[in-house]
């Protein structure tokens, strides 16, 4: 098995089907959590621990000491952007409702208020071009919620198009580069518009290769709920089958004071980004409700 990527439920912690944490080896800065509620609940203690609750599908409540939010949410992962909440390092909350929630963590000491973030004023992106165009949801980004250290989004691949391409990397500190470990959570499902019969198998693929960082080596079909986590090393592409729509959510931290995604192109593939100029972005998007 591949010590990078985990299939849905490998991770697998009481009521929580994925937990990605500190107890990983080799896993420091980012932390993602996935639940599915029908009518239930699930727990986050106080922490040293600053999170956003992202729904997948479904509606939710976050109830703190303090205050309470109310989770529009959505039907699911291909219905456009959902409303978010950001809860500071030392907030405790009790998330209930029916559908399927997953929350991304960071640690930090640095305290940050609580904050609701609605859907109508998550920052939609559509990113790229032809082929290559996909529906970026950048409600953790710099541009969306505050945050000390997450960055977060969700990516939305229809069917036949790459994206997370060309590959890149952010191991390295400096001016041009972040270092930031990174979290890909993975849905898939038929295309808009179209039926599968019964017994499809909704699919992506996704990669990573060594840098000068360290190495590693994952080249997987992907499904929904599965976990490819990025430590270090160029990543992409992601991929989405013919007939099947690909979705990731992505989260990202690191050591460094700044809050910041620089990123290194592949030298070998850089010169891809050029061949998007003049180019039309896929009409298919952006996918909305």
């Amino acid at each position: 098995m591949n010590d990078w990527f985990f299939p849905r439920h490998r991770l697998a912690q009481e009521d929580w089907e994925t937990v990605v944490g500190p107890d990983l080896d080799g896993w420091q800065h980012t932390g993602l959590r996935v639940a599915s509620l029908d009518g239930g609940t699930v727990e986050l203690p106080a922490d040293e621990v600053e999170r956003m609750v992202v729904p997948l599908s479904g509606a939710f409540r976050v109830a703190t000491p303090l205050r309470v939010f109310e989770l529009t949410g959505r039907a699911g992962v291909f219905d456009g952007p959902t409303d978010v909440v950001y809860l500071g390092a030392g907030s405790a909350a009790t998330i209930s409702g029916s559908g399927r929630v997953a929350v991304a963590e960071a640690p930090t000491d640095q305290v940050l208020p609580d904050a609701h973030l609605p859907a109508a004023e998550v920052p939609l992106e559509i990113r790229g071009a032809g082929r290559s165009t996909r529906q970026v949801h950048n409600f953790g980004t710099p541009d969306g919620l505050d945050a000390a250290k997450l960055i977060v989004c969700e990516v939305i691949t229809p069917a036949e198009n790459w994206s997370s391409y060309p590959p890149h990397k952010h191991d390295e500190a400096g001016p041009t580069e972040s270092r930031l470990e990174e979290i890909y959570y993975f849905e898939a499902a038929p295309t808009r518009g179209s039926t599968a019969p019964e017994g499809g198998d909704p699919f992506g693929f996704f990669a990573t290769y060594s840098s000068p960082a360290g190495a590693i080596d994952t080249a997987a079909m992907v499904r929904t709920g599965d976990v490819a986590l990025v430590p270090y090393g160029y990543h992409g592409p992601a991929a989405a089958a013919p007939g099947y729509d690909l979705y990731y959510l992505n989260v990202m931290a690191g050591p460094g004071p700044d809050r910041a995604w620089r990123i290194s192109d592949d030298p070998a593939h850089a010169w891809i980004r050029s061949t998007w100029d003049g180019r039309f972005p896929d009409p298919r998007l952006p996918y909305a409700p």
